[in-house]
């Protein structure tokens, strides 16, 4: 992985936002069309999302796709 911490911020941010919602990772991965052990790895940080994946998260989770990716530690600084 290219990224590794980006990736560890954004399993983070997405269990932050998930449980926000109320949803466990079964209710989150079948609104989302994937599996458990799926979200599980990304929330892990062992597994990147595909470009599909975050839209679909996106929806689910009631984000702007931005908001999903964009915070603190996902992207590397210049």
């Amino acid at each position: 992985m290219k990224h590794v911490a980006g990736i560890l911020a954004f399993g983070h941010h997405l269990r932050r936002l998930r449980r926000a919602r109320k949803l466990t990772q079964e209710a989150l991965a079948d609104y989302a069309e994937i599996s458990r052990p799926t979200v599980q790895r990304m929330e892990k940080g062992q597994a990147a999302p595909t470009l599909e994946v975050l839209l679909s998260l996106a929806q689910v989770l009631q984000v702007p796709l931005r908001d999903l990716v964009d915070a603190p530690g996902i992207v590397p600084q210049e």
